[in-house]
Protein backbone atom coordinates (compact mmCIF):
# COMPACT_ATOMS: atom_id res chain seq x y z
CA UNK A 1 0.00 0.00 0.00
CA UNK A 2 2.80 2.46 0.79
CA UNK A 3 4.31 1.53 -3.03
CA UNK A 4 0.22 2.79 -3.96
CA UNK A 5 0.72 6.05 -2.06
CA UNK A 6 4.61 6.33 -3.48
CA UNK A 7 3.10 6.21 -7.21
CA UNK A 8 -0.41 8.31 -6.41
CA UNK A 9 2.22 11.10 -4.89
CA UNK A 10 5.00 11.18 -7.57
CA UNK A 11 1.86 11.63 -10.31
CA UNK A 12 0.19 14.48 -7.79
CA UNK A 13 3.31 16.08 -8.06
CA UNK A 14 4.10 15.69 -11.64
CA UNK A 15 0.39 17.22 -12.83
CA UNK A 16 0.92 19.89 -10.55
CA UNK A 17 4.22 20.55 -11.87
CA UNK A 18 2.51 21.38 -15.51
CA UNK A 19 -0.30 23.97 -14.87
CA UNK A 20 -1.33 24.24 -18.85
CA UNK A 21 -1.98 21.40 -21.11
CA UNK A 22 -0.03 20.98 -23.97
CA UNK A 23 -2.75 19.16 -26.13
CA UNK A 24 -4.70 22.96 -26.97
CA UNK A 25 -1.06 23.02 -29.07
CA UNK A 26 -1.66 20.03 -30.69
CA UNK A 27 -4.93 20.55 -31.48
CA UNK A 28 -5.85 22.24 -35.07
CA UNK A 29 -8.20 24.74 -36.51
CA UNK A 30 -9.88 21.95 -38.64
CA UNK A 31 -12.05 25.27 -40.09
CA UNK A 32 -9.54 27.11 -41.10
CA UNK A 33 -7.32 24.22 -42.55
CA UNK A 34 -10.68 23.19 -44.61
CA UNK A 35 -10.84 27.23 -45.63
CA UNK A 36 -7.00 27.06 -46.85
CA UNK A 37 -6.85 24.03 -48.43
CA UNK A 38 -9.90 25.45 -50.70
CA UNK A 39 -8.11 28.45 -51.41
CA UNK A 40 -4.90 26.03 -52.69
CA UNK A 41 -6.81 24.13 -54.85
CA UNK A 42 -9.17 27.04 -56.26
CA UNK A 43 -8.36 27.81 -60.45
CA UNK A 44 -10.48 30.35 -61.85
CA UNK A 45 -12.07 29.37 -65.15
CA UNK A 46 -9.80 30.68 -68.18
CA UNK A 47 -11.21 33.84 -69.47
CA UNK A 48 -12.44 33.66 -73.06
CA UNK A 49 -10.17 35.55 -75.55
CA UNK A 50 -13.76 37.68 -77.22
CA UNK A 51 -15.25 38.43 -73.28
CA UNK A 52 -14.66 42.19 -74.12
CA UNK A 53 -16.23 42.07 -77.45
CA UNK A 54 -19.59 44.26 -76.40
CA UNK A 55 -18.00 45.52 -73.27
CA UNK A 56 -15.19 47.85 -74.93
CA UNK A 57 -15.78 50.07 -78.22
CA UNK A 58 -13.19 49.55 -80.46
CA UNK A 59 -10.60 52.58 -81.30
CA UNK A 60 -10.50 54.30 -84.27
CA UNK A 61 -8.07 57.18 -84.22
CA UNK A 62 -9.43 60.45 -85.69
CA UNK A 63 -8.72 62.06 -88.37
CA UNK A 64 -5.29 64.16 -88.69
CA UNK A 65 -6.27 67.81 -88.97
CA UNK A 66 -5.30 70.12 -92.10
CA UNK A 67 -2.94 72.92 -91.71
CA UNK A 68 -4.83 76.46 -91.84
CA UNK A 69 -3.61 78.17 -95.36
CA UNK A 70 -3.34 81.36 -96.00
CA UNK A 71 -5.65 82.86 -99.04
CA UNK A 72 -3.81 83.14 -101.92
CA UNK A 73 -3.76 86.94 -103.02
CA UNK A 74 -2.80 87.95 -99.04
CA UNK A 75 -1.66 91.33 -100.02
CA UNK A 76 -4.73 92.27 -101.97
CA UNK A 77 -7.19 91.20 -98.97
CA UNK A 78 -5.06 93.22 -96.57
CA UNK A 79 -4.97 96.35 -98.67
CA UNK A 80 -9.20 95.62 -98.72
CA UNK A 81 -8.95 95.79 -95.38
CA UNK A 82 -6.90 98.78 -94.89
CA UNK A 83 -9.02 100.30 -97.21
CA UNK A 84 -12.43 100.04 -95.20
CA UNK A 85 -13.57 102.85 -92.91
CA UNK A 86 -14.30 101.83 -89.80
CA UNK A 87 -18.03 101.95 -88.81
CA UNK A 88 -18.64 104.22 -85.72
CA UNK A 89 -21.41 104.12 -83.53
CA UNK A 90 -23.79 107.35 -83.65
CA UNK A 91 -22.56 109.60 -80.84
CA UNK A 92 -25.31 111.59 -79.50
CA UNK A 93 -24.44 115.19 -79.26
CA UNK A 94 -26.00 116.36 -76.39
CA UNK A 95 -27.40 120.00 -76.61
CA UNK A 96 -26.94 122.89 -73.94
CA UNK A 97 -30.33 122.53 -72.73
CA UNK A 98 -30.87 118.76 -72.28
CA UNK A 99 -27.13 119.03 -69.75
CA UNK A 100 -28.94 121.56 -67.53
CA UNK A 101 -32.01 119.66 -67.76
CA UNK A 102 -30.23 116.40 -66.80
CA UNK A 103 -28.00 118.30 -64.05
CA UNK A 104 -31.11 119.85 -62.31
CA UNK A 105 -33.02 116.85 -62.50
CA UNK A 106 -29.82 114.97 -60.77
CA UNK A 107 -30.17 117.37 -58.55
CA UNK A 108 -33.87 117.18 -57.92
CA UNK A 109 -32.80 113.43 -57.62
CA UNK A 110 -30.23 114.22 -55.21
CA UNK A 111 -32.83 116.20 -52.78
CA UNK A 112 -35.22 113.96 -53.13
CA UNK A 113 -32.88 110.93 -51.62
CA UNK A 114 -31.44 113.03 -48.79
CA UNK A 115 -34.93 114.23 -47.93
CA UNK A 116 -35.60 110.15 -47.47
CA UNK A 117 -32.81 109.27 -45.69
CA UNK A 118 -33.79 112.00 -43.23
CA UNK A 119 -37.15 110.64 -42.77
CA UNK A 120 -37.92 108.59 -39.73
CA UNK A 121 -38.05 104.81 -39.84
CA UNK A 122 -41.68 103.48 -39.32
CA UNK A 123 -41.41 100.44 -36.70
CA UNK A 124 -44.07 98.09 -38.60
CA UNK A 125 -46.82 96.74 -35.91
CA UNK A 126 -47.13 93.60 -35.53
CA UNK A 127 -50.59 92.09 -34.56
CA UNK A 128 -50.99 88.89 -32.64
Amino acid sequence: MSSILRIAARQVQASSRRGFATSAVARKDLVQDLYLREIKAYTPAPAAKDAHVGAVKSFALPPTPKAPSLPADLAAELSAYDAVEPTLAAAPSPSAAVEAAAESNGAADAEAFLSFLEQDVVKPVHHH
